[in-house]
């Protein structure tokens, strides 16, 4: 997502806050179980940095998802991010999951009522997501090559889930995910680590964010923060749920942790996010 910035205002400001943004929305996306509503906090080099809560069903053949998730302490003073995501899609036997649609509206900083969408369209054989008409993005999509077959971030954790339950698919534990998420193509590489335990009741894997188009210094020498590949430290239950416990991601160079805090009875008896 891009950010205006401010003549007065220092660049790596806002460099800062988009990361922590993109982050924090990316992350939020990381559980789903059949009719589960929980409550995430998350933390920026120990400091509080946001809130989620995540409202997750799981159909007999589809799945639909939503997330609401807002800043907290410095990072609401840099973004003011909040925002809500809904994604739906199509579970079958054997299958990964398919998205049909990914819509997320939020307002952050100067930008209010900003909004991704996208619908995930079959043509000769490849799914392509294609912008859907309430889009307000302000940049163009990327070619279709970067959209084709891949799926959007809160899709990508079925997926991931799905491989976390199933590793003999894969001799060394390995997976990966392509995911498009309205502006940047990247993919989701993943490993599944031994237990040293075999009564320990979770599973980690390790997780690399690896940018393929649409990130910032795709051009320049030097690189950038932003398409770096970065390292995903992953904590699951290790039942059918496969329920994210922690999440940790380096931003610049400090640790954004992401921690299960309690599940609710319904998304009315959870915290409100204020």
């Amino acid at each position: 997502m891009a950010i205006t910035r401010s003549t007065a205002s220092p660049p790596h400001r806002f460099r800062l806050g988009g990361l922590l943004a993109a982050a924090l929305l990316w992350l939020a996306g990381s559980a789903h179980a059949d009719d589960i509503v929980a409550v995430y906090a998350a933390y920026w080099a120990g400091i509080p940095a946001g809130e989620i809560q995540i409202r997750l069903h799981d159909g007999a053949a589809a799945y639909h998802d939503e997330i609401e998730i807002r800043t907290t302490g410095l990072p609401a003073l840099i973004t003011r991010l909040r925002g809500t995501g809904i994604a739906e899609g199509r579970l079958a036997a054997d299958r990964p999951a398919e998205p049909s649609h990914y819509d997320a509206i939020y307002d952050l900083w100067k930008r209010r009522n900003s909004h991704i969408s996208m619908r995930f369209v079959t043509r000769t054989g490849t799914v392509v997501a294609e912008r859907g008409p309430d889009d307000t993005s302000r940049k163009p999509p990327l070619a279709e090559k970067f959209r084709s077959n891949a799926v959007d971030p809160v899709t990508a954790f079925e997926r991931v889930r799905d491989a976390l339950r199933a590793p003999r698919r894969s001799a060394d534990g390995s997976f990966a995910v392509p995911v498009y998420d309205g502006a940047r193509r990247f993919d989701i590489l993943g490993h599944i680590l031994p237990k040293k335990d075999a009564t320990e009741g979770t599973l980690r894997a390790e997780l690399t964010l690896r940018a393929i188009a649409g990130f910032k210094g795709e051009s320049s020498d030097d690189g950038d923060p932003d398409s770096a590949p970065r390292k995903v430290d992953l904590v699951v239950t290790d039942d059918g749920r496969m329920m994210p416990l922690s999440i940790t991601v380096p931003v610049f160079f400090m640790p954004l942790v992401v921690q299960f805090v309690q599940f609710c009875a319904s998304a009315e008896t959870c915290p409100e996010l204020k």
